[in-house]
Parts: C-alpha cells; structure tokens; sequence
C-alpha cells in the first residue's frame, strides 16, 4: 500500500480536468522555452557577436565567449524554463501550490540519506539499463530514423562534454550548482510535483503516476540510447516522492545522481582517477543483482519510516 500523507492527493481537480491541466502545463513550458531562447539570443549576439550564436547552435567552442554562450544558451532556455513553468502552473493557474509542487517539509528528514545512498547503489543497474539500450536497433527500414537518433545522441553528448569541461576548481562548482542543484530541483518541480500530481489525479494510481511521469521525464531528454536508465532514475525519484509526500527527498537523489557524474568527470580530467566516467562496463552480473537486492531493502526501510511504521533495523 502506498503511503498518500493528505487524503486530497488523488482526488480529481474540480476546476480543471488532468488532461487539460497536462496540456496546458505542456503549452506553457513551450512558451517559457521559446521566450529563454531569444532572450538568449539577444544576450550572446550583443555580447558575443552574431557567429557566436551560430557557433553556439552547432555546438562548436573553438571560438572566444561560444563556452559561455552555450551555458547562457542552456540555462535561459532550459534551465530557467524548467523552474518557472511549475512555479506559474501551481501558483497562478492552480492556486494550489503545495500540492503541485510537493514541497512540504514534513517527512521524517532520515529520509534524504537513504535516497542519497539508494543512488549510490543503482549505479550497477543504471549501467546495465544503459548497456542494453545501447545494443537495441532498430529494423533495417527504420535505419534512417536509427542514424538521426544516433546522430542526436552525439550532439547532445557533444553538447555535455563542451559544459563538462573544467579547468579550475571553480569550474567544478559552478557545474555543481548549475548541472547538479539547479537542474535537480527545476526538473522536480516539474516532472515529480506538477506532471506526475496531475497523472496521480487522472489516473488514481500512484504506480501509473510514477511510471507514466519517468517515461516522459525520459523522452524530453531527448536521449534515444540513454531512455531506459533515465526511466530507471524518473521511478525512483517518483517513488521518493510518493512514499514521503515530499519532493526533497527526490531533489536530493537527483542532485546526487548529477553531481557524481560532474566530480568523476572533474577527476578524471584532472587524472586523480583511472575510472573513466563514460566506461559502461565497470561492474559485472554479480554487482548488477547485489544492486537490485539493496535497493529494494533500502525502499522497503524507506516505505516504512515514511509511513510511520516501526524502523526495520539496519
């Protein structure tokens, strides 16, 4: 039985039915995005020149100010976007905050450290997940839509690679806040509180809720060969979520999630590791299976201190 903390969490909206509150928080965010994006192009042509937003869309950084163009390009057409559009939708166009966002701070706190150490442990499946999507083509007529979607891929890796490049200590925190903290808790504002309440709403269900909110927390990725593992990361972060009631606890498992990735780079480039951080073949079957078994125990201790039964004693 999963855990609701207010009874009203899945009782349907009166005023606006789930799908027209789907659609709508769909329009906005598109709104939001095209508004970042020539507020972006504004700032990077008057600083920068017009070629450098040119450079900047072909992701090409060879050139003086295209590093800080992309990241301006990034955070006011992405980022900014992602942090607003639940903000506006639960305030504005809902006027229930609360319960759109999640944001409450009324969850046993011992629940951030074991969101925190079940990211730890799903390191094995997320590369197994990632392993298997890897291998998956598509059919021979489809080989056009295979080689766009691959094609896809490399720019978008392209694209974190040029932002994951960090010379200085200070680089390695400002992608820390940037990556890692503000994408965490834009993206949980708007997968986790808004897009999976109002699925939690439509459906009744907060399993349907969970799942349908991962899938498409997946897709707007736009990361073909990396859907199933990011499927993966949207089910915990939702379970996280509907277990405690509160969306902190998902923040924190999605700013671990990002943040490891960003401090292994950071090490890696700097050759205080050997691990290379793109390896998908650093753990074995043995690891993959002992990762499954601890992260259920983990959820299972989870369900019970967030729904207020007896610890199970670790």
């Amino acid at each position: 039985m999963i855990n609701t903390p207010e009874k009203h969490d899945i009782e349907p909206n009166v005023g606006i039915h789930p799908f027209f509150q789907f659609l709508i928080l769909f329009a906005l965010l598109i709104g939001l995005v095209i508004v970042g994006l020539f507020a972006a192009e504004g700032i990077i042509t008057a600083k920068y020149g017009a070629k450098a937003m040119t450079d900047v869309m072909a992701y090409d950084i060879t050139n003086p100010g295209s590093l800080n163009a992309l990241w301006i390009l990034q955070i006011l057409s992405t980022t900014v976007p992602l942090f607003i559009t639940p903000i506006i939708f639960a305030w504005l166009i809902m006027r229930e905050p609360h319960e759109y966002l999640r944001d409450t701070p009324k969850f046993p706190y011992i629940l951030l450290g074991i969101a925190f150490v079940i990211m730890f442990f799903s390191l094995p499946l997320i590369e197994l997940l990632s392993n298997i999507n890897q291998q998956m083509v598509l059919p021979h007529f489809l080989k056009a839509v295979d080689d766009w979607m691959r094609a896809s891929e490399a720019t978008a890796q392209k694209a974190q690679d040029a932002m994951l490049k960090m010379n200085t200590i200070g680089d390695l925190f400002f992608d820390l806040f940037v990556v890692a903290f503000l994408t965490a808790i834009a993206e949980e504002f708007m997968f986790r509180g808004c897009l999976q309440t109002i699925f939690l709403r439509w459906t009744k269900n907060p399993h349907a809720a969970v799942w349908i909110t991962a899938i498409l927390f997946s897709a707007f990725h736009m990361e073909f060969f990396g859907f199933l593992p990011r499927v993966l990361l949207g089910a915990l972060f939702g379970y996280f979520v509907v277990y405690s009631g509160s969306i902190w606890p998902a923040v924190v498992g999605h700013f671990v999630n990002n943040g490891t990735d960003v401090v292994l780079t950071y090490l890696s480039q700097h050759k205080k590791i050997a691990l290379n951080p793109d390896d998908q073949h650093v753990f074995n079957y043995s690891g993959y299976i002992i990762s499954f078994i601890i992260i259920l125990f983990l959820f299972y201790v989870y369900r019970n201190i967030a729904i207020g039964k007896k610890p199970v004693v670790i």
